[in-house]
C-alpha cells in the first residue's frame, strides 16, 4: 500500500522492534490465556469505564462554575464585625504585606448587605439573597476556608479549573474522562455549559492539556441542536454516512498502524462518536419529556435565553442520567467591582432556584447519593470596598484570594456540614485551611481516585492535577 511506501528506515526498525515486542509478550502470556486481554486493551476505547483506587461514592460530577468570584460576604460568611466598622480603614496589622488587584491598603470596611439567618436541621447560616438553596441546605456542605494562590480572574479560573495558573494544563474533566473513562456510549464523557457571558481563562479550562486530546471537554448549547451541524445535511441518509465512516476508519487505522501516534486514534473516536450523538443528542434535548412540576422546579424554559443558566442545570441532570461523567456548568456575571449590592442581587436571583432544584432534583431521583455537586468560583471577595475614601458611590469588594466559600452536595459528602471559619473580618482563614488543591483532591477522593496516583508522563516528568506540592483531601467533609 502507499503508505508503506513512504516508510523510512528509521521508522521500519523501529515498527519492527515494536512488533516483535508484542509477538513475544503473547507468546509469553498465552498459555496464562491473558493474550486476547491484551489485545483487547490495545484497542480499547479511551473512553472504557477503568478501576478506582478504592471504592468511591461518586461516579460523576456536575460543577457549576460561577466565573468572576461570588461575594462570600454577602452569600455564606456573615461578619457583624464589618457592619460596626463600615466606612473606618481596616487595621494596618490585618493588610500588612498584602497585594490586591485595584484598591489601596486603606481602603474603608463595607459591611454586609444583606440580612443572614439560619435554616435547616443543621442551623446553616445563609443569606436571604439564597432563598432556594436555603430549603435544602441540610443535602449541602458549606467549606468556608478556601484560599488561592492567584488574584486576578485568568489564572485563578485556571488554577480552580486545571490546578495551575497557566494555559496547557489539562482540565479536572479531561483528568477525570482520562481517569475513569465514562459510562456513556454515545455522549461525551466531559460536557461544557456556559450562560452568563465570557469566561476570562476561556477555552483553556476545558481543554485536555498534554492527555489525548479525546478527553477534552465538548461544549453544548443550551438551545436547539446541542452542537451545530450534529444532523445530517439533505440527501445524506445515515447507511451512506456509515459507509463512509467506514472507509475512513479503515485508512486511519492503517495509519495508526504505521505511524501508533495517539491523535489519529482521537480522530477515529471523534468519528464515531459524532456518529452515535446524532441519534442521541436531539433526543438530550427533548426539554418536552420532563413534567411541567420539573421545568417550574429549575425555572427553566428552552425558548428563553434570559434562562440559560436553569436550562444549563436541567441539561446537567439529564446528562449526568446519560452517564456523563463530568459536567461542567459556566455561569459569568460574579464581578463586582463596583454595585456588589445589585450586582449580588441580580445574580441570585438568575442562579439561586436553579441550583437548588438540581440538589432536590437529583435526590429524589435516587441520583444524589452517586452524583457530586460542586458550587464555587475563582476566589473571594475583600471586605473593603474600591476606594480609599470614605464610603464612595461604588461600594464594590476587589478580588480576595485569601478566604473564600464553596458548597457541595451528594457523592458521599457529610450532608448539613458547615466546614472551616474565618477571622471576625473575613480576611483570613482561621479554622481548617482548605487550598485549592486540597478541593480538587477531595473530589477526586469522592470518585474513589488517589490524587496522588492519578498521573500522567510528559516530556520525562510526572504531572498531576495537584501540582507537586504536598496537599490531601478533606476526610471531614466525607461521610
Amino acid at each position: 500500500m502507499h503508505w508503506l511506501q513512504e516508510q523510512t528506515r528509521r521508522h521500519f526498525f523501529r515498527n519492527c522492534g515494536v512488533g516483535i515486542g508484542k509477538i513475544a509478550l503473547a507468546s509469553l502470556l498465552a498459555e496464562s490465556g491473558m493474550a486476547n486481554e491484551v489485545a483487547q486493551a490495545d484497542n480499547a476505547s479511551p473512553f472504557a469505564p477503568k478501576s478506582t483506587h478504592f471504592p468511591g461514592k461518586a461516579k460523576r460530577v456536575i460543577y457549576l462554575f460561577m466565573a468572576g468570584a461570588p461575594s462570600q460576604l454577602e452569600l455564606f460568611d456573615y461578619k457583624p464585625k464589618l457592619a460596626e466598622m463600615e466606612g473606618k480603614p481596616i487595621p494596618p496589622s490585618v493588610i500588612a504585606g498584602q497585594r490586591y488587584a485595584f484598591i489601596q491598603p486603606d481602603a474603608a470596611v463595607l459591611g454586609p448587605r444583606f440580612k443572614f439567618a439560619k435554616h435547616g436541621q443543621c442551623g446553616a447560616e445563609i443569606s436571604e439573597m439564597l432563598p432556594g438553596l436555603s430549603k435544602v441546605v441540610d443535602d449541602i456542605t458549606i467549606l468556608r476556608s478556601v484560599h488561592t494562590d492567584h488574584f486576578n480572574h485568568s489564572p485563578a479560573q485556571l488554577f480552580c479549573n486545571t490546578g495551575n495558573g497557566v494555559p496547557g494544563r489539562p482540565s479536572m474533566g479531561s483528568w477525570l474522562s482520562y481517569g475513569l473513562g465514562s459510562e456513556a456510549h454515545d455522549l461525551p464523557s466531559f460536557v461544557v455549559l456556559k450562560s452568563g457571558g465570557s469566561l476570562s481563562g476561556g477555552a483553556a479550562m476545558w481543554n485536555a492539556g498534554f492527555l489525548p486530546s479525546v478527553h477534552q471537554g465538548v461544549p453544548f448549547r443550551g438551545q436547539g441542536d446541542p452542537i451545530l451541524h450534529v444532523s445530517n445535511p439533505p440527501g445524506f441518509d445515515t447507511k451512506a454516512q456509515r459507509e463512509s465512516l467506514d472507509l475512513i476508519r479503515q485508512l486511519n487505522q492503517q495509519r495508526f498502524d504505521a505511524l501508533g501516534d495517539p491523535e489519529i486514534r482521537t480522530r477515529m473516536e471523534a468519528y464515531e462518536m459524532a456518529f452515535r450523538m446524532q441519534s442521541r443528542a436531539p433526543e438530550l434535548m427533548e426539554f418536552s419529556q420532563e413534567t411541567q412540576e420539573t421545568m417550574d422546579l429549575y425555572g427553566a424554559n428552552p425558548s428563553d435565553p434570559k434562562q440559560a443558566f436553569a436550562n444549563n442545570c436541567l441539561l446537567a441532570r439529564r446528562l449526568a442520567e446519560r452517564g456523563v461523567r463530568f459536567v461542567q456548568v459556566y455561569h459569568a456575571g460574579w464581578d463586582h467591582h463596583s454595585n456588589v449590592e445589585g450586582g449580588i442581587r441580580a445574580q441570585a436571583k438568575e442562579t439561586d432556584q436553579a441550583c437548588a432544584a438540581l440538589v432536590e432534583d437529583l435526590r429524589r431521583r435516587g441520583m444524589l447519593d452517586d452524583t457530586l455537586i460542586v458550587w464555587g468560583g475563582e476566589f473571594g471577595r475583600t471586605p473593603m470596598v474600591e476606594s480609599s475614601a470614605a464610603l464612595g458611590r461604588s461600594q464594590g469588594r476587589d478580588h480576595h484570594p485569601q478566604a473564600f466559600t464553596m458548597w457541595f452536595a451528594g457523592g458521599g459528602m457529610k450532608p448539613g456540614l458547615t466546614y472551616g471559619k474565618t477571622d471576625e473580618l473575613g480576611f483570613n482563614v482561621v479554622e481548617n485551611k482548605a487550598h485549592v488543591h486540597d478541593v480538587q483532591a477531595t473530589i477526586l477522593h469522592a470518585l474513589g481516585i488517589d490524587h496522588t496516583k492519578l498521573i500522567f508522563r510528559h516530556r520525562g516528568l510526572n504531572f498531576k492535577l495537584t501540582g507537586v506540592e504536598e496537599h490531601h483531601p478533606i476526610l471531614d467533609l466525607l461521610s
